[in-house]
């Protein structure tokens, strides 16, 4: 598919808040004002980002397809649990082997998406319609469920699929159709209310964004299901909200659109340092600022074709860049000499 810049922008900017609410994440416990900020952006980064990984999976269901993204997703996620279970270790963190099939930390993504590329099999032969309604009555059931959770990142990916599911239904032109300004008017009230709501009601738990507990574990064993609809409904209409205020222009940075992956991938170990170390504290707004800036200054630098290089061959399976790389370096010595 031709890389469009709307895309790109929304993923450039989805993958920033990942990182900045995993950096903004420690600071949330006693402070009405991050907890808010937290939950605002759970409302919606995954679900935006799970929809758009949807919106490109449109050659979904083939054998050959299915070959190459086990490539490109089990096998990082393999290599990462590793290597994420040795860096805890050397950084202190104590927390041991999970498991092949318990998910350390953001892997549970790499694994899910899998996941819904091979249901899309079956979802694909459904009408869109009743095919979402399907996803979300399932999505709602899990829930009910205590022993779907972490393991085999079950939950999220029931719990997530819909969004992934609307976006390989929707078309460009539909999406496009989002970025009128009424659209944008509304989605103005509607994301600074959901942010007013939170504030005043706090004791709302950012682990009904998640996905990944029980509704029993929740605090909601009979009424769980209602409340995971409502959050559908606010998911839905967040990012859609957001969304259309993403800019469909190219800009000198959205060419990291195309490499989030990496970032994805990557900023848990700068994140899980920084937990860690205890180096950041936030006591008024120039230091959230800070960490944005910080978490940004991430994301540019593991989307660097440098990073890309070094990490190709354990996130793609590839050495195509460090093949480029060393013909340029051949190159240059060869006109260097006499």
């Amino acid at each position: 598919m031709k890389r469009d810049a709307f895309f790109d922008n929304a993923k450039i900017l989805l993958i920033f808040l990942v990182v900045f609410g995993h950096m903004i994440q420690p600071f949330t416990d006693g402070s009405r004002p991050m907890y808010t900020l937290y939950t605002w952006i759970y409302t919606f980064h995954m679900p935006a980002f799970i929809f758009l990984a949807g919106f490109f999976a449109k050659g979904s269901g083939e054998k050959d397809y299915i070959f190459q993204l086990a490539k490109k997703l089990i096998l990082p996620y393999l290599i990462f649990q590793l290597v994420y279970t040795g860096y805890y270790f050397f950084i202190g963190k104590d927390e041991g082997l999970n498991g092949i099939f318990y998910p350390h930390w953001s892997l549970w993504f790499l694994f899910s998406l899998f996941c819904w590329h091979i249901l899309l099999y079956w979802f694909k032969k459904i009408p869109p319609l009743l095919g979402l309604m399907i996803a979300l009555q399932i999505g709602v059931l899990v829930g009910y469920f205590s022993g779907i959770g972490h393991h085999f990142s079950l939950s999220r990916t029931f719990v997530f699929f819909p969004f992934f599911l609307a976006g390989y239904w929707l078309t460009k032109e539909q999406v496009h159709k989002w970025r009128t300004r009424r659209v944008k008017e509304f989605s103005l009230v509607f994301m600074a209310g959901v942010a007013a709501v939170i504030a005043l009601f706090p004791e709302f738990s950012s682990g009904w964004l998640l996905g990944s507990k029980s509704y029993t574990d929740l605090g909601s064993a009979e009424m769980g299901g209602l409340f995971r609809l409502g959050v559908y409904v606010l998911a839905a209409m967040m990012t859609i909200s957001v969304l259309s205020w993403i800019p469909n222009k190219q800009f000198k940075f959205t060419y990291l659109g195309g490499k989030t992956l990496y970032v994805y991938l990557l900023h848990g170990f700068f994140i899980q340092f920084f937990r860690q170390a205890g180096w950041f504290k936030v006591d008024h707004i120039f230091d959230v600022l800070g960490l944005a800036i910080i978490s940004a200054s991430i994301v540019y630098v593991l989307s660097s074709s440098m990073i890309r290089t070094l990490t190709q061959p354990f996130i793609e399976g590839r050495v195509q860049l460090m093949k480029k790389w060393w013909h340029r370096m051949n190159d240059k010595d060869s006109t260097f000499q006499p």
